[in-house]
């Protein structure tokens, strides 16, 4: 088990860096305070054909695995385009994958394509207000009334549904207590956002302005059964392909940041001039960024090492949560040190570390909380009794 990069995964590295570089910290900046998707930002990625890093080629993608992508996005973030950058193409590198593998030949050749290609955008709903992570009470209700199903209900926390044009749906189809099993009864769809059909209620929050988070309302939406992937009422089953990767890549972008926080961090404590020396002569700077660099380089191990677990065909539960845990907490320490070592000019928009650590909350939060992300490592891992 090697994870030095290979002479394709450093291209990919060099080429997807390459392409970020045209986005400097002058349009990062100015995105974070006026808002709005980067269009511009996901179509050079999607003319240059990262979009479809992991889809096979028969569909136009790369054909390439959960490995290199997950150093695409991490050098996406590193760029400077921290969680802004990488939030705006994180679902079109993992989201689809339940189309890839139980999606008809058909589905594929109709839904994969325009997403490697940029011409559409798909956001994930999931999530709910009442339920948060426990997927399993979902309330979201899809009816079949003939070659339709009819969708009622909320969902929450859905990012990009102001400009995406397809939607991944999760929703109930066989009533709870009809089941025998909370995961049994929840089917997946992947269809079209309509918007004159759906409320759609962007959320306020305090970061990645530029990628817009949402409530979203369907009151009788319909959906073709052709849209529904798989069989009925095996959705969940569905949506775990979709769950490790998900944390793998997220684990990236977080190291990606920290990385980058740390490198503006060093930066500054080299010119930074008080008392007659440089500040980052002081072990009182040093030593709080040096552990900084530790940590990510043991997240970033992890992150390689549950990535060539899934790309092996390997159970990668216990290390993807790892990898999501412990990148999330060296990610957010670094950008936290970022701002201290600055002083008052951390936290000056001009300096993007103030930016770096609002949005470092993101991969620290999502898609699972660090205590939930320990209690499955607890409970799968060591044997012990479920918690939640």
């Amino acid at each position: 088990m090697d994870f030095a990069l290979t002479d394709q995964q450093q291209a990919i590295r060099d080429a997807v860096a390459k392409i970020c570089a045209d986005f400097d910290d002058a349009y990062w900046l100015r995105k974070d305070r006026e808002g709005g998707f980067p269009h511009d930002f996901h179509k050079a990625l999607a003319d240059a054909g990262w979009l479809g890093i992991c889809v096979p080629e028969a569909y136009g993608g790369s054909g390439l695995g959960i490995t290199e992508a997950a150093i695409m996005m991490r050098a996406i973030s590193e760029s400077g385009a921290g969680m802004s950058g990488a939030s705006a193409v994180h679902i079109n590198v993992f989201g689809l994958n339940p189309v890839v593998v139980f999606g008809t030949e058909e589905q594929r050749r109709r839904m994969l394509p325009p997403m490697v290609e940029g011409r559409e955008k798909a956001c994930f709903a999931v999530t709910e207000p009442n339920t948060g992570l426990n997927t399993t009470q979902l309330k979201t209700r899809a009816v079949r009334k003939g070659d339709r199903y009819i969708v009622n209900g909320q969902k929450v926390w859905i990012s990009t549904a102001q400009v995406a044009h397809k939607i991944l749906l999760l929703a109930r189809t066989t009533p709870l207590e009809d089941v025998k099993s909370p995961t049994h009864g929840l089917s997946l769809f992947y269809t079209d956002l309509d918007r004159r059909k759906v409320e759609i209620h962007e959320i306020d929050k305090m970061g990645r302005k530029i990628v817009d988070s949402n409530e979203l309302f369907f009151a009788d939406y319909e959906i073709p059964v052709e849209d529904r992937i798989g069989e009925e009422g095996s959705g969940f089953q569905y949506i775990l392909e979709g769950m490790n990767p998900e944390r793998i890549l997220i684990a990236a972008e977080a190291v990606g940041l920290g990385k980058l926080a740390l490198s503006r961090a060093s930066d500054y404590a080299k010119s930074r001039i008080v008392f007659n020396r440089p500040i980052g002569q002081n072990q009182g700077i040093q030593h709080p960024l040096a552990k900084n660099w530790v940590e990510l380089e043991a997240a970033w191990l992890m992150v390689m090492s549950a990535a060539w677990q899934y790309d092996k065909g390997m159970p990668c539960g216990a290390a993807a949560n790892a990898a999501k845990y412990l990148a999330g907490e060296a990610g957010f320490s670094a950008c936290e040190q970022a701002v201290m070592t600055h002083g008052g000019f951390g936290y000056a928009k001009e300096y993007h570390v103030e930016r770096y650590l609002r949005e470092v909350l993101i991969p620290r939060i999502a898609p699972v909380s660090p205590q939930l992300a320990l209690s499955f490592i607890a409970e799968k891992v060591l044997g012990l009794a479920k918690s939640y």
